[in-house]
């Protein structure tokens, strides 16, 4: 369900995203907020941190935790430029994240509905509730802006 402050949060996570493509590293940024605060907030950063687990929504997570004082993230939102990957959507369900927002589907290795369903699988024990779509164009656009870069 699209709540109101999704663009705002969104635009927020895309500003992470920017600082992603400034360090060179592919641009998806991630925020988590818990009520009306931000609680935390990431880019990816596999590249210079030498970290295969260094996606945006990773280092939100542990951000958020530690400010929580919790691993457990429940009620928390967590706002996404891009569509998780599988990885990311499993920390998700374990740090038991009420809500994903996402811009852009990932057609490659999108785990919340592209590739598969992980966040709504009745199989598992939690899942999380996911909108999809939010600043797509302005995701999008991030994204084909960077590789286009790489590529020329």
């Amino acid at each position: 369900m699209y709540m109101e402050s999704d663009a705002h949060y969104m635009d927020l996570a895309l500003a992470e995203a920017r600082n992603a493509a400034a360090a060179g590293e592919v641009p998806v940024g991630a925020v988590i907020v818990s009520g009306d605060e931000v609680v935390g907030r990431g880019f990816n950063e596999p590249i210079r941190s030498h970290d295969p687990t260094a996606h945006a929504e990773i280092i939100a997570m542990r951000a958020a935790a530690r400010a929580m004082g919790n691993y457990r993230l429940k009620d928390a939102v967590i706002y996404c430029t891009v569509e998780p990957c599988m990885m990311c959507a499993g920390a998700m369900i374990h740090a038991r994240i009420a809500r994903l927002v996402f811009g852009t589907p990932d057609p490659k290795a999108g785990a919340a509905g592209s590739i598969y369903n992980v966040l709504t699988d009745p199989r598992l024990n939690h899942r999380v509730d996911v909108v999809s779509g939010i600043r797509e164009d302005e995701c999008t656009a991030l994204l084909g802006e960077f590789f286009a870069k790489r590529r020329s």
